[in-house]
């Protein structure tokens, strides 16, 4: 998977590094999103940018952590893997937007780094675009729950869940 990343509104930091080894080890924990032609594009901006496009997209007046907006179906993700289709040019199969303020007050509350919270945000926007969601059902959003802590233990970086 490709990521085409853009910075605003985010103090210096090692942030592309970030999404690139957070990209990666999502790829290990879900194997649809290792296809080399998948790219995705990730925002790290404003809590205000957020809040925008949360409105606009999806009809909430509020800033969030992250949104993801897939562009693919899961069965066109999977159609994608087939050893078949894995030449070619890119593919987009979402877009990903990661609120600063909203990241480092969450961050600050768990007792955690900023940057291993946005690393946890960042698999949760991918495995959305994969199409996992946790929404619909418990048994949903534990699956989705161990997937994540799976993809963030290759990372270094404890159960977010955990208590």
């Amino acid at each position: 998977m490709q990521l085409d990343i853009d910075i605003e509104g985010w103090p210096a930091g090692e942030w592309e590094a970030l999404a690139e080894r957070a990209a990666q080890a999502a790829g290990e924990g879900e194997p649809l999103l290792a296809n080399p032609r998948l790219m995705a594009s990730l925002l790290f901006t404003s809590d205000a940018e957020v809040h925008a496009l949360n409105r606009e997209w999806r009809q909430r007046d509020k800033p969030t952590n992250v949104l993801s907006f897939p562009m693919l179906e899961r069965d066109e993700l999977e159609g994608l893997a087939h050893a078949g289709n894995l030449g070619g040019p890119p593919v987009m199969f979402g877009d990903i937007a990661l609120a600063y303020e909203t990241c480092a007050r969450e961050a600050a509350d768990k007792g955690v780094s900023l940057e291993a919270h946005a690393a946890h945000l960042i698999v949760h926007g991918l495995l959305h675009l994969a199409g996992h969601d946790h929404v619909d059902s418990d048994a949903q959003a534990e699956q989705m729950e161990a997937l994540e802590t799976a993809i963030l233990a290759k990372l270094g970086i404890l159960d977010p869940y955990g208590e």
